[in-house]
């Protein structure tokens, strides 16, 4: 038998895995996991033999696809339209990392941030234009 605390928490789970926003801060969290790791790998296995730009290249296909995967599935649970979806993702990424290079020097440059605190606050800025555009371009309903 379960006690009201814990038929709380059960609730209190249940409702946050039915928001979109958290699922999202899940998922993102999980990609930043993998994508580090995924990188480190590939780069332990192949530093030496070819140049890290192409084990950047390389990270980033398989990282991005993983997030494709895990916000599709997970975070928005759109049907069909692999594809589309697919190019409309890489397309909505670019956004961000694009942002992300200009912001950072910014914000270093200008306002002589600290490093730690500036890339904070980009990826707070970027985290959500890519909910954003996550939502609204690569999963909308209605393709």
């Amino acid at each position: 038998m379960t006690s009201p605390a814990g038929r709380g928490i059960a609730r209190l789970f249940r409702a946050a895995a039915d928001r979109q926003e958290l699922r999202y801060l899940v998922a993102g969290g999980w990609n930043t996991l993998f994508g580090y790791s995924s990188f480190a790998l590939l780069y332990y296995l192949f530093a030496g033999r070819v140049h890290y730009a192409v084990i950047m290249v390389a990270s980033t296909i398989i990282n991005v696809t993983m997030a494709y995967v895990s916000y599709k599935v997970f975070v928005f649970r759109t049907p069909g339209n692999y594809l589309r979806e697919y190019l409309r993702f890489y397309a909505v990424y670019a956004v961000p990392i694009g942002l992300g290079f200009v912001l950072l020097p910014l914000l270093v440059e200008t306002t002589h941030l600290n490093m730690y605190l500036a890339q904070a606050i980009v990826t707070l800025i970027t985290v959500v234009i890519s909910y954003l555009g996550h939502k609204h371009v690569s999963f909308r309903r209605g393709d």
